[in-house]
């Protein structure tokens, strides 16, 4: 059996790859943060380097 650790936010335009331990999960799917989480309501992107979704 093969455990996954690491995956793609689940924000269609974000780059980053997130630990299955340290993402936010919603509605069972995994993003880097809460910005990609709540999917961009505020305007902002993640602001991690080299991302520039939101």
């Amino acid at each position: 059996m093969t455990t996954v650790t690491g995956m793609k936010c689940a924000c269609e335009s974000c780059l980053c790859v997130v630990s299955t331990n340290d993402a936010v999960e919603k509605d069972g799917k995994y993003y880097c943060g809460e910005a990609c989480a709540n999917n961009h309501a505020d305007g902002k992107g993640c602001s991690h380097q080299g991302c520039s979704c939101g």
